[in-house]
This record gives structure tokens, sequence and C-alpha cells, in this order.
């Protein structure tokens, strides 16, 4: 029987948020824009970039303004986070992939970023050999929360959603899972609250990646 945990990226394998609320400001300060604060760019993560700007920024996704700061994004987010990746991965992410694929689990990586940036991150700290797919939001016309992207992952692998788990830390991930029809896993020590996960029903809600790799084995 084929068995696959899909996991999100930021806030769920690697502690990314921090970087990014730097790398935000950066984009900011570089365009001469009125920079926002950390607690508002980090209500953010889990949306693809452009919807992601649009929303600190107060303006629609298709203005000349966002589609300058998400390629300014692109080549920030490389100088500023790529060179501590490894410093950034959560505690017990490398030996718990290892041990979920000595299991034979097969592994995946649904995330909002673009690939690009997603494969660049995931080959700096050392985890993309983990995965045998990986799906970025550029790779689907409806990202997350919709289930396209969980739904592209489990076609590629071959897997049933009912032997199939989302992981991540945001209701976003959540979500994407019950449109696809799978079982799910939220983390809290991501970007989102516990009261938050709790109000889109995870199937199970985990404080560790240890709880992580527990409740992985409990789903499927």
């Amino acid at each position: 029987m084929n068995r696959c945990a899909i996991f999100d990226l930021d806030g769920t394998l690697v502690d990314s948020p921090r970087g990014i609320v730097t790398t935000f400001a950066a984009v900011f300060a570089q365009l001469d824009l009125r920079t926002a604060d950390s607690q508002t760019i980090r209500a953010t993560i889990g949306l693809p970039l452009p919807a992601a700007f649009a929303k600190v920024l107060g303006t629609s996704e298709d203005e000349p303004v966002v589609t300058a700061c998400v390629e300014l994004y692109q080549a920030t987010f490389r100088k500023i986070v790529l060179p501590m990746a490894t410093q950034l991965v959560f505690p017990g992410v490398y030996d718990g992939l290892q041990s979920l694929r000595d299991d034979g689990f097969r592994l995946a990586v649904a995330t909002s970023k673009y690939i690009g940036n997603a494969e660049a991150l995931l080959t700096a700290a050392g985890l993309r050999e983990e995965f045998s797919v990986v799906v970025g939001a550029d790779q689907v016309s409806r990202p997350k929360p919709d289930p396209e992207s969980g739904l592209l992952v489990l076609r590629r692998l071959g897997v049933s959603p009912r032997n199939a788990v989302m992981v991540g830390d945001t209701t976003h991930d959540i979500n994407m899972a019950h449109g696809a029809g799978m079982a799910s896993i939220a983390v809290t020590y991501g970007v989102h609250g516990v009261d938050q996960l709790l109000s889109a029903e995870p199937t199970w809600l985990v404080d560790s990646f240890a709880g992580v790799v527990a409740a992985v084995r409990e789903c499927t």
C-alpha cells in the first residue's frame, strides 16, 4: 500500500517566517515603500506571494507595485535566508523525515512558495532529497487553501487521499487537506496559533516534529 505524508514548508519544516518578515521589510525599503509591522507580514504567510504583498499593501494583485515586490523578493530572499537555511530547520525534522522514509512513507511538499524558491530553500537546508515530489504555488492555477496542490501531489505519487496526510502550520494547509479528502496534522510551533488552527478542525494537533511523526503513523 502506498502511503504518503505531504508537508508545508515555511513554519512546518523550516523556521523561515523570521526570514520572510526580514525579506518583506528589505523589499519595501529598496522600493521606497512604507514598511509594515511584523505581525501584519506574518499573517500573510501561507498565501502565494502576489496575494501576500497585495494584502500588506492594501491593493490588488494585478497592480504593478505588487509585481515589482514579487520580483525583488525572489532575489532578496535568496540573499537573506538561504545562507542560514540549515540553522532554521526545526528540531527533529532531519531524523523524523528519515524515520518516515524508512517506514515506507512517500514524502512530498506542497507549498505556497514559488517552486524555484521552494527548491532552493529545501536544497540549502539539506532536505531536498527526502521528498519525491515538490509542488509550488506557481505550478497550480488555484494554490492553497484550494485542494489542487494536494491533489497534484497525490496524482504524481499514485496515492489515494485516504492513504495520505497533510502536515502544516496554517489553516490554509488544513483546509486544503479537507478539500482533497485527506487527514491533516496541524503544528502549533509555526505561524497560526492553537485557536486558529482548531477552527479548521485538523485531524491531529501537535506541538513538535516528534508529534508529527507519531501522528503520521497513526493517521495512515
